[in-house]
């Protein structure tokens, strides 16, 4: 693949959106300063667009009706995990049809297959991505946009990236990298640590130079973000990309407290705080806040009942009233995510009551590798485990340089 920048160099600050709602100190994302960029360059274009609920402006217009009005001729509507209108619980199969709001087409690419077909392209000049990411490798929208990536590149057509941020900001890295040797799923193609530091305009940049396809990806670059910024620095309000990501904090915990999934303890589906809180009716809470704590990070004793709702139409331990507790971010700068999630398990882990998801294959599909539980299963500490990530943590920084778009390693797009 080539890749190119779609409207220059990250920062420029150019093509600033209008109007009350985008403040002066807003970061602006990719969707934006196409709309407003004089040159109109999707005018006329045949084009597909892949995107879901947060794919929207500060002021809250949807990607579909930006790029219609900059003129592009929208053919078809692709939806990742969750659907296009972002409604749809997690895992739950998404089937395709017609878009009410706009009339137009939806292929699915979280039912019957995940990545575009030849067909799906056909009459298409280019394949618009607009998603928001978490940061996070078993996020899947990652994963989503590196497949139509690839479907661009079969199908000869160019894949252009609107960029948006990365909620825990471009320097956190943290965690293990996969194990090439197990298989792929939707939850484990990103490349590097299992937290990555990039954006998805980035990752397309890494994925242009790591490919073998030929094909031609454009990234439209965001303006005023940094790499120290978390969401909050950002200016922008939060629009839940899925439906249990409720709150810029609950992005901030999530790589760490998702890997409760893998084990019989709630992560917090089926509750108002999803991914903040954490228990089952077997914790001490004073134990678990005192074993686990993690810098950055409160973690308050709590009670809480996960419940049904459209969410979460089956949490674990539904009607069951658990002990355990709240997480609270206290300082974005130094929170790391993944610590908080590896204390977490290992205080679970002490608990005769504990036991892994299938026998532990839960966390090891969640993570594609199988090293971090055979750590935990060693008695290894967590200095220990954390200490055996840093080289491949180092390696991953140096690797991902030349995809970088944003200061302050910042490369002219």
């Amino acid at each position: 693949m080539r890749r190119r920048a779609f409207l220059g160099a990250a920062g420029a600050g150019l093509l600033a959106p209008r109007g009350p709602a985008a403040s002066a100190s807003a970061v602006r994302v990719g969707l934006e300063r196409l709309a407003f960029d004089t040159r109109q360059p999707l005018k006329g274009r045949r084009v597909g667009l892949v995107c879901h609920a947060a794919s929207v402006t500060a002021d809250g217009r949807h990607a579909i009706d930006v790029l219609q009005g900059a003129g592009a001729r929208l053919v078809r509507l692709f939806g990742p995990e969750h659907g296009l209108r972002g409604a749809a619980a997690a895992g739950e199969k998404v089937a395709g049809g017609v878009d009410e709001r706009s009339g137009l087409p939806v292929v699915s690419l979280y039912g019957e297959r995940s990545k575009p077909s030849r067909e799906d392209l056909a009459g298409l000049e280019a394949l618009i991505v607009d998603l928001q990411d978490a940061g996070v490798r078993f996020y899947t929208y990652s994963s989503t946009m590196l497949l139509c990536l690839e479907a661009a590149a079969e199908a000869g057509i160019e894949a252009v990236v609107l960029d948006r941020p990365n909620p825990l900001g471009g320097l956190r890295v943290e965690g293990p990298e996969i194990d090439p040797s197990l298989p792929a799923r939707l939850v484990s193609m990103a490349p590097g640590p299992l937290v990555h530091g990039l954006t998805l305009g980035e990752m397309a940049r890494h994925a242009t130079d790591q490919g073998r396809k030929p094909g031609t990806v454009s990234v439209v670059a965001m303006s005023d973000w940094t790499r120290g910024m978390t969401w909050a620095d950002t200016g922008r309000p939060w629009v839940r990309p899925s439906p249990n990501l409720r709150s810029a904090e609950a992005a901030l915990a999530y790589p760490g407290t998702c890997l409760v999934e893998a084990t019989n303890a709630s992560e917090g589906r089926g509750t108002e705080s999803p991914f903040l809180l954490v228990g089952a009716p077997w914790v001490k809470p004073d134990e678990l806040a005192r074993q686990a704590a993690t810098p950055g990070f409160a973690l308050e004793p709590t009670t809480f009942t996960p419940a049904a709702s459209p969410a979460a139409p089956a949490p674990k331990l539904l009607g069951v009233a658990c002990k355990g507790v709240r997480v609270r971010v206290t300082n974005p700068v130094e929170a790391r995510p993944f610590a908080l999630g590896l204390r977490l398990l290992l205080a679970l882990r002490r608990r005769p009551e504990f036991a892994w998801l299938r026998e532990g294959a839960g966390l090891d599909s969640l993570l594609r590798t199988r090293a971090l539980r055979l750590a935990i299963e060693r008695g290894d500490t967590v200095d220990a485990i954390l200490g055996a990530q840093a080289s491949a943590i180092e390696r991953w920084r140096d690797e991902r340089k030349p995809s970088l778009l944003y200061s302050p390693d910042v490369v002219t797009a």
